[in-house]
């Protein structure tokens, strides 16, 4: 049967109901699915040795023959052996399948097979365990260079490599070419149909290089484009046009001086403002860098501009400590200021809203609550976000909606230091300032990496910064108790593996600390527990808190001098930088301890650099090299498209050349509308499906 690049998974041989229900949780429908789906790694199944010459632990391919009919054992329940003698000219070798009872009749004595894997064991005891195999001479997925894909349950890399190997023999030269014609010349890319054919099954590594440049190029080229039309969509709009006020009454609020960085940031959102087009700008820092002053700066040109602002929090007790903050700055200048969040009662809600409506707020402080029906503002003209990948884009466009007809300016301020190429892909559509200096007058933060045999010295040094009268925040990775320790770490005396918060809380308590107050929280409790366990805590009224990572967003508490983080290993570098910034907040000398069982040296590697450096975009960039751009886009909602094949850490300078390209075609073309390049605009249409009005 003809296949084409429309065809459903079903048409494909050993495709039945149930196997393409598994296919389609990995997105995988149709035949162009498939060769869109790209492997995630290769291995080298091109080396062939006798038995005899095969080298030890590398994976390699040996032809031999099955020299008698394969044995099965059962060893246990659930584990069942499958024995098998195989020769060739040059000696024997005895391979082992772990269950695996198909290979009994897989395997046909006198028969001659290639087995792939790792040999064991010297002449003429040589070993092979669980092998890939196929007959001699019907190779299909040895001698040659082998795609590996993720999978999903019930889906083998086998199976998925023959359903993709039959896709690209028969459809891969039919994939549209989108790219036009004189950037793939100018750039040297290869063709569509040989970069499909190629990704997949290559015939060599060049020609695997050869594919993976044109793909990534592409993918960064369409992002570009669409990237240049969300940018060129803003600049069409109209904004609110604040004043050119002078900020030297701003500044006057203060009772200190702001730094370099926290001005220039300042001076680039007031040119925003002022421009008459809608702001959407990133201001990114280090926790404690002063971000919040530059919203402040923004709440007094709107406000002497004549317009409301709006800031919105993602928790409660975040809310309020910006409605204390920003009140105690900038109420002196006359400005008002509201507070509104879910928790308040039904009459002081009402209150709040009449006001607001009546223009007789000038800046709104809330959470979430702020985009609930009923909340209007006589006059938006500034919203701002607190720590970006707590909110979608769908929540920032639902508060901008709120400015009637304008699009009002848009702030967002993270802690989370992003290096700048990745900013500008996660934040397509925003313009990024960066605060790059702290505030003069922080201690840094000490950051010890420490094993489990400290753990006794540690809690002593929780004690004396207790009696010091200071407070500590003790991190876990896991909720719930964990399962027992993997095979070869030892667990500290009474505790799991994985310290669980609510177990760990209940032992520190009665066990270590029976005289201290231990409290604890953690994202499964209920927001109104969260709050509460977080409020007594900057309240004073504990020494201790467990918790989860839900306090790296948290409330400042400049009494907590120490924050220890159980199994360090398994956060990412940018997540224990962003804990570590929980201390360190007030005058007082602060501490991080990160402690972790792992004795990997590439594990501790990669934790020691947080007690070299306090710089988090150079921690950013580490974390970058080490775990990929999966960290920074996690569950963001970025509405951008999600990236199949260029990693935006290693592709850098491709993603430069694909920004340059598409400019150049744009500065030509810039609605794309020219015949030539319908298939272009379509292909991003297609893409940002989040976006598709930046079309319009």
């Amino acid at each position: 049967m003809e296949l084409t690049l429309g065809s459903g998974v079903r048409e494909l041989p050993g495709i039945g109901e149930a196997r393409a229900a598994r296919l389609e949780k990995l997105g995988l429908a149709t035949v162009e699915d498939l060769l869109r789906y790209f492997p995630r790694d290769y291995e080298d199944r091109r080396k062939h040795y006798t038995i005899a010459a095969a080298p030890v632990g590398l994976p390699v391919c040996v032809a031999a023959m099955v020299a008698e009919p394969p044995r099965r054992s059962y060893v246990r329940k659930g584990l069942e052996l499958t024995k098998v003698r195989v020769v060739d000219a040059h000696g024997s070798m005895e391979i082992t399948f772990f269950n695996q009872g198909y290979v009994k009749n897989a395997l046909v004595p006198g028969e001659s097979y290639i087995f792939y894997g790792m040999v064991e064991g010297l002449p003429p005891r040589r070993r092979m365990t669980n092998p890939v195999f196929e007959p001699e001479d019907r190779p299909r997925f040895t001698g040659r260079i082998m795609p590996i894909y993720p999978l999903t349950a019930g889906i083998s890399n086998n199976l998925l490599s023959g359903l993709t190997l039959r896709c690209a023999q028969d459809c891969a030269q039919e994939m549209p070419e989108i790219l036009p014609f004189r950037v793939r010349q100018e750039h040297a890319l290869a063709a569509c149909g040989y970069s499909y054919q190629n990704i997949h099954f290559p015939v060599s590594e060049e020609a695997l290089d050869l594919a993976r440049r044109r793909l990534i190029f592409e993918e960064l080229f369409y992002l570009s484009c669409g990237l240049a039309f969300l940018r060129s969509r803003r600049e069409g709009a109209s904004g609110p046009a604040f004043q050119r006020e002078s900020l030297e009454p701003f500044f006057a609020l203060l009772p200190f001086a702001l730094t370099q960085a926290q001005q220039r940031a300042i001076r680039e959102a007031a040119e925003d403002c002022a421009s008459g087009r809608p702001m959407n700008r990133l201001v990114q820092g280090d926790v404690g860098s002063g971000k919040t002053m530059v919203a402040a700066a923004c709440c007094f040109l709107a406000w002497k501009s004549g317009w409301q602002a709006a800031l919105m929090a993602p928790t409660e007790i975040l809310a309020e400590q910006h409605f204390r903050t920003l009140s105690g700055v900038l109420a002196p200048a006359g400005l008002r200021v509201g507070l509104l969040t879910g928790s308040m009662r039904a009459s002081e809600k009402k209150k709040v809203r009449a006001a607001l409506a009546a223009g007789e707020i000038d800046l709104l402080v809330g959470t979430h609550a702020i985009l609930s029906a009923g909340v209007d503002f006589a006059r938006l003209g500034l919203v701002i976000t607190d720590e970006q990948h707590r909110f979608g884009v769908g929540q920032r466009s639902a508060l901008a909606a709120k400015g009637g007809g304008l699009s009002p300016h848009v702030l967002v301020m993270s802690a989370t230091p992003i290096p700048r190429t990745l900013a500008l892909i996660i934040y397509g559509d925003l313009d990024v300032s960066v605060i790059d200096e702290l505030p003069p007058g922080r201690t840094p933060v000490e950051t010890f990496l420490v094993g489990e045999d400290k753990r006794a010295r540690m809690y002593q040094f929780v004690r004396r910064q207790v009696a010091e009268g200071r407070q500590v925040y003790i991190v876990c990775p896991a909720v719930e108790e964990a399962q027992p320790s993997p095979e070869g770490v030892e667990p500290p005396p009474g505790f799991a593996d994985l310290k669980a918060v609510t177990a760990y809380a209940k032992d520190l308590q009665e066990g270590v600390f029976p005289d201290l107050r231990v409290g604890f929280v953690h994202g499964r409790l209920k927001p109104r527990e969260k709050e509460a366990a977080m409020a007594a805590f900057a309240g004073g009224a504990l020494d201790v808190l467990v918790s989860t990572t839900v306090i790296e967003v948290g409330v400042d508490v400049p009494n907590a001098s120490l924050i220890i983080v159980e199994n360090a290993d398994r956060f990412g570098l940018s997540q224990l930088h962003q804990l570590r910034g929980r201390v360190g907040r007030g005058k007082h000398q602060s501490y991080c301890v990160l402690i972790t069982s792992n004795r990997n040296q590439e594990t501790r590697a990669r934790l020691k650099v947080l007690t070299q450096t306090t710089d988090g975009f150079r921690i950013s960039e580490e974390d970058l090299k080490l775990r990929g751009p999966g960290d920074f886009f996690g569950k963001r909602q970025h509405g951008l498209p999600q990236m199949r094949i260029a990693d935006l850490a290693g592709d850098t300078r491709l993603l430069k050349e694909a920004q340059e390209a598409a400019q150049a075609l744009l500065a030509e073309d810039p609605t794309l509308d020219r015949p030539e390049h319908q298939p272009l605009k379509e292909q991003i249409r297609r893409l940002f499906t989040e976006h598709a009005d930046i079309f319009n």
